[in-house]
């Protein structure tokens, strides 16, 4: 789903904007990591035209370069919906990760747009990237908050919920399928996504 593209986007403009020195605060260049302990992404399905349920992915991990070359995977199996069977269905019949066990996002952003955020300062900028997923590359652009909360952390999140599309990544079938095991009358393809990534410095 581009559910995972908009994570990872927001992922690497986080690495990203760790990428220069602002005058005043200790220098951003250097490694930077995602801290899965600090960072949140959740989604929520709608099934039977009413029921509406949050889930989420911890499996984030994270790096970005000193040139501005970042990466983002997402372990599908991480995928939490509370319930081990749901888990056991998305993880087999959705995302088939056996055959796609990760969805990757690579971006090449400029660190120089970064280099007046000093602590405290948040801004808001648009990003596109790549994602690699269940087998179909597509390009992803949104707007994100980036905030810098401290000399050695950035936090980035979603401006508002981001509205997406199973369909988009070849993965309509695995909703229908989904539907159908469960016996529902529908499961909503379009779902809304909210994150809160943390990276820091190594």
């Amino acid at each position: 789903m581009r559910i995972l593209a908009t994570a990872a986007l927001a992922a690497t403009l986080g690495l990203a904007a760790c990428s220069s020195a602002p005058e005043g605060d200790a220098p951003l260049a250097g490694s930077w990591t995602l801290d899965s302990g600090e960072s949140h992404l959740a989604f929520v399905s709608v099934k039977a035209g009413q029921v509406a349920e949050a889930h989420s992915f911890p499996g984030l991990s994270g790096s970005v370069s000193d040139a501005g070359q970042a990466e983002l995977s997402i372990d599908l199996a991480s995928v939490d919906t509370a319930i081990d069977i749901r888990n056991e269905r998305m993880r087999d019949m959705l995302f088939k990760v056996a055959d796609f066990p990760t969805a990757t996002v690579t971006t090449t952003l400029d660190p120089a747009a970064f280099g007046a955020l000093q602590a405290g300062d948040t801004l808001v900028q648009p990003v596109t990237a790549t994602l690699d997923l269940h087998g179909t590359t597509g390009g992803v652009t949104t707007d994100l908050t980036v905030t810098r909360v401290g000399a050695n952390k950035v936090r980035v999140q979603t401006i508002a919920p981001i509205i997406v599309s199973a369909d988009s990544y070849g993965l309509g079938e695995g909703v229908e399928a989904l539907r159908q095991v469960a016996n529902l009358d529908s499961i909503t393809g379009s779902v809304p996504i909210t994150f809160s990534l943390t990276f820091v410095q190594q």
